[in-house]
């Protein structure tokens, strides 16, 4: 009834229940250190993170200018050095020897290892295991009897004498030594347990007690208390951290303005303002007027060396002229005029005796 009365129902329904409560509740001594330490840790910790945001830029822009174009050139010339040489050196000069060296082991081991084995080795082998297996066969017949013959000698000479020393001396002597070492371990046990019972004790009063007692009344509150400050201490390096990276980076925000109104917006005015202009008047009067004297200077070479180039295939053309009608020439005087043969007859109406498509006579009914 007590916990029925207690609860109240909300509009919906549902009991109201309390608000949970904090487990670690901040005593005294977490408010008395929690300011102090957070001003120092501010004020040491600000420095350190305006300088580790200066050394980051720093090495963002080394890496980015310096560093990852300096290792791409390493790792081609690395690749061209350590890499490629030995690729070309296994595609083209190991693998076709591997390649030559393996087809000769091939021809001059394998071929004749096998024709050996199969030809030599195998029938020899053959041969010896039937020898074998008839000798086997032989020796196994001999062995059973010798076997047999071993076993009723053994079992009547050695067994059945043991197992009568076994059943009649061995097993009254083993009782007897049983009986005598359970009473001694029983004499022993007792000894090493008043014994362990006693150190116990002992051990118990001087050393765990005490030790007991130092950690619960003086290194536990005193952990404890180390627990809160070091907690405190690393809340504060947060805290501060944190609050040093808007400093940092509102000085940054406020250097880099700075820097732009003070030294990139005035180059970006002289840039634009004088610098074009004048690369303009410059590219208008100067660079454009030359372009054009050395692109007509080009076009007269090209045109020259065209027409000289013609002029000597001309002249290469005319030469060879020469020297064939001189060949010719020189072949007649030593030959005479050569023999042209006779026109051969390939039977075919001449073109006043083939049929034409407006007359009705033909090259048959022609008289």
């Amino acid at each position: 009834m007590g916990m029925v009365d207690l609860e109240k129902a909300s509009p919906a329904g549902e009991p109201q229940t309390e608000a949970p409560q904090r487990s670690d509740a901040e005593g005294c001594l977490v408010v008395a250190v929690r300011i102090p330490v957070r001003i120092v840790v501010l004020v040491l910790v600000v420095p350190v993170r305006m300088v580790w945001d200066a050394l980051v830029v720093c090495g963002r822009v080394l890496r980015d200018t310096v560093l990852r174009p300096v290792g791409r050139a390493l790792a081609r010339l690395g690749w061209a050095v350590f890499v490629w040489p030995p690729v070309q050196v296994w595609r083209y000069v190991v693998v076709p020897v591997a390649k030559g060296v393996a087809w000769l082991g091939n021809v001059l081991l394998v071929v004749p290892a096998v024709w050996l084995y199969r030809w030599v080795l195998t029938p020899v082998g053959q041969a010896l295991a039937w020898f074998f297996r008839g000798v086997g066969a032989v020796l196994a017949a001999v062995g059973r009897g010798l076997y047999a013959g071993l076993a009723w000698l053994a079992r009547y000479l050695v067994v059945v004498p043991a197992g009568w020393l076994y059943a009649w001396v061995l097993t009254p002597v083993g009782h007897a030594l049983a009986w005598c070492g359970k009473g001694v371990a029983w004499c022993l046990r007792m000894v090493v347990t008043g014994i362990g019972t006693t150190l116990y004790w002992i051990v118990r009063v001087l050393l765990v007690l005490p030790a007991q007692a130092l950690w619960r009344w003086v290194l536990t509150p005193v952990g404890r208390a180390l627990a809160v400050v070091g907690r405190e201490v690393l809340d504060a390096l947060g805290h501060a951290w944190r609050v040093a990276g808007h400093v940092s980076r509102a000085v940054g925000r406020f250097l880099g303005t700075l820097l732009r109104w003070t030294v990139a917006e005035p180059a970006r005015w002289v840039y634009r303002s004088v610098l074009t202009p004048v690369g303009h008047a410059v590219r208008d009067t100067v660079l454009r007027p030359v372009a054009e004297a050395a692109r007509s200077v080009g076009r007269a070479t090209r045109q020259a060396l065209a027409s000289a180039r013609l002029s000597v295939r001309q002249a290469l053309a005319s030469a060879r002229l020469s020297v064939r009608q001189a060949r010719a020439d020189v072949r007649r005087m030593l030959f005479g005029e050569p023999v042209r043969g006779r026109p051969v007859d390939r039977r075919e109406p001449s073109a006043a005796e083939a049929r034409t498509l407006g007359s009705s006579t033909t090259a048959l009914t022609k008289d």
